[in-house]
């Protein structure tokens, strides 16, 4: 977003901060969210602790997370008054999570914070994993539509970005306080969905499908204008081999640039679409460089490296991108559509967390064509 640690906390230490919390706002949260006996709390980008201080008089035991330290120095300063409160200097979208309460949270409030959060649906993800029964996250940010300018549309999140935000999560409901929205989310649900596209030109496609993954482990899925999460892919130009067609793909999609000579064909998956047959080249990449994009606002509202082991746990899958991630992490997406395989190497990456449970026994669930 153009925004650095640094300036965040020169941001605090000159007396900055952020739109003071409104009554409209406090109601809300006493609406949805009065503490059960010994109720613990987490407010993500707690900023200078306003909001701490009012989640502490509602009852809660609250721990605020900040990462940037001119804030919490202030924080700590401004209200040193509420009893229990932990100030943790943590970034939540990439540190380890070890920190915060090993026992959970009845609540947790991303407030004014979630914009600035790239990867949003994986960090959302993380955090109601903490969450005990019935707890709930509550989301509040500016919206941005197509009037909004371009100063308030890096602090506000438009239909499709909540969309992406929410998919896969029980939306209890979605309130408007003053110039804001309020989203009361719980944690994931099932079954996962797989969505199909428009028919495909008859008689048959040829595509590549980039499987990237960063450092960690994680996959690049894109956030399409249709709803649903989809691998970097497309149709094989003519002349054009599968390693080709699938790292001209990562570069036109995405802005991530990889050789052909690092993208390596693990399976060729064949399935049939009305009367078109679907033939999908899986292209393994593991080194790339530059950063990401979204050169095509057209196609995708955006990228984001997720978990594998929490794939079952995103909502809307396209089918294809859905068959290559099990081609690659075998059954991390259990009970698809029936497929067939056309394996070209006997290397297959392992699955870098079990799985839970509950995501085990996730059923898929084919969506309707469009």
């Amino acid at each position: 977003m153009g925004y650095t640690l640094n300036n965040w906390s020169q941001h605090y230490a000159d007396g900055g901060g952020f739109q003071p919390l409104g009554d409209e706002e406090k109601g809300l949260l006493v609406e949805h969210a009065l503490p059960p006996e010994g109720g613990r709390a987490l407010d993500i980008g707690c900023g200078t602790g306003e909001l701490v201080g009012y989640l502490g008089s509602l009852g809660y035991t609250v721990d605020g997370v900040d990462f940037a330290e001119g804030a919490l120095d202030r924080a700590r300063a401004e209200h040193s008054e509420v009893e229990g409160a932990r100030w943790l200097c943590l970034d939540v979208e990439h540190d380890d999570l070890d920190r915060l309460a090993e026992d959970g949270y009845d609540l947790i409030v991303m407030r004014l914070s979630i914009a600035f959060i790239r990867n949003r649906a994986r960090t959302v993800r993380r955090l109601t994993a903490r969450l005990r029964e019935p707890g709930v996250l509550i989301v509040i940010t500016p919206v941005a539509t197509h009037d909004t300018d371009e100063e308030q549309r890096r602090i506000g999140l438009d239909e499709d970005e909540l969309g992406a935000l929410t998919d896969g999560l029980e939306q209890v409901g979605r309130f408007e306080a003053s110039d804001l929205a309020l989203l009361v989310l719980r944690g994931p649900v099932g079954p996962l969905r797989t969505k199909e596209k428009q028919r495909p030109e008859p008689q048959a496609v040829f595509g590549a499908a980039a499987v990237v993954t960063d450092p960690s482990g994680r996959v690049l899925l894109g956030r399409s204008i249709l709803g649903m999460w989809e691998l970097p892919a497309g149709r094989i130009e003519t002349g054009e081999a599968a390693p080709a067609a699938a790292v001209r793909e990562l570069a036109e999609e995405t802005g991530l640039t990889a050789g052909v000579e690092g993208a390596h064909v693990i399976t060729v998956l064949h399935d049939d679409r009305l009367d078109v047959r679907r033939i999908t080249a899986v292209v393994r990449v593991t080194a790339w460089e530059g950063e990401l994009g979204l050169p095509e606002p057209h196609h995708f509202v955006r990228w984001e490296w997720h978990d594998v082991s929490a794939l079952a746990t995103l909502g809307t899958i396209f089918v294809p991108t859905a068959h290559a991630l099990n081609a690659v992490w075998p059954d991390v997406l259990p009970g698809l559509p029936p497929i067939h395989s056309y394996t070209c190497s006997p290397t297959v990456s392992p699955l870098p967390a079990e799985r839970s449970e509950d995501q085990q026994n996730l059923v898929t669930e084919g969506g309707q064509g469009a």
